[in-house]
């Protein structure tokens, strides 16, 4: 059963209603949490950054979490990507009362696009020119991603699947490897026994990438659809690609796709899919990437 109590998910269901002003849900979510934030405009786009009370400390990179708060039209985004917003600004509570403050959330927009719209249409791609000229620019970048339904965290290898058949990618390939390890080594310490490493649909990271930032994506999936990813793309070399790519993901077997995933973007995507149960596994994952 989904618990709405407390901050920030007793309003969880406002802002997944159809007729919800999301940017303005969130501004008062974050101003009645206590929770510092600002809201900046890149090309059409509205970002909604969250920081600590407490200024970082110099010399140190922070970390950036991103979660993006619209959606398809048409579907509630329960999952997509509303649950990790709330999962992160529950998160930045506990970071707020711990006084860790080595991190920012930004809540994005434009993650979703529309069909024809190429990558440099993403909301994340014009934010990453931005950030390349901001304090920013050296932040260790984690995307959260339909994180609200599974038991499995799924570490994405999209980014380097992409390096592998580029030529190069220098400093950029050496930046996505070092996200990768630094997940991983998170999973390993909090001894979890349910994380893996696959190539995922994109996300933001696809925004940032072509803007030539590094930015590791972590979502979740119920293990039973993890087995039969994992025996999938063993059976099936291109399978990666058409997981990566939403037009060959139209044109496959739709039984290919892990269930999760073929959920989203559509009426399906409804808060009735979520297993608020292991909502804690993904929150307990990213303070332990707020404290390196």
């Amino acid at each position: 059963m989904f618990n709405f109590q407390g901050l920030p998910w007793q309003h969880f269901m406002e802002f997944i209603s159809p007729t919800a002003d999301r940017v303005n849900l969130l501004e008062n979510l974050l101003t009645t949490a206590g929770l510092e934030y600002n809201i900046i405009k890149v090309a059409k786009y509205r970002h909604i950054i969250v920081k600590p009370p407490v200024p970082d400390q110099p010399g140190i990179s922070p970390i950036l979490m991103v979660a993006h708060y619209d959606r398809v039209e048409g579907s509630p985004g329960a999952n997509d990507n509303s649950a990790g917003v709330f999962i992160l600004i529950e998160t930045a509570l506990k970071l707020k009362k711990k006084n860790i403050n080595n991190w920012r959330f930004i809540f994005t927009d434009g993650e979703e696009l529309k069909p024809g719209e190429s990558i440099l249409a993403q909301g994340s791609y014009a934010l990453a020119e931005g950030l390349k000229n901001s304090k920013l620019e050296k932040s260790r970048i984690f995307c959260i991603d339909t994180c609200g339904r599974g038991d499995t965290l799924v570490i994405s290898s999209t980014l380097e699947h992409l390096l592998k058949k580029e030529e190069g990618g220098g400093k950029l390939k050496e930046s996505v490897m070092e996200l990768r390890n630094m997940a991983l080594d998170i999973a390993r310490d909090l001894s979890m026994k349910k994380a893996l490493l696959a190539p995922t649909p994109f996300s933001d990271d696809a925004g940032f990438f072509r803007a030539g930032l590094a930015a590791q994506t972590i979502t979740m999936l119920p293990s039973d659809e993890c087995i039969l990813l994992v025996s999938e793309l063993r059976k099936n070399s291109e399978f990666a690609d058409i997981l990566i790519n939403a037009r060959l993901r139209k044109n496959a077997f739709k039984q290919t796709i892990p269930e999760t995933w073929r959920s989203l973007n559509s009426a399906a995507d409804s808060h009735l899919r979520l297993t608020p149960r292991n909502f804690k596994t993904v929150v307990n994952f990213v303070e332990a990437l707020c404290r390196k």
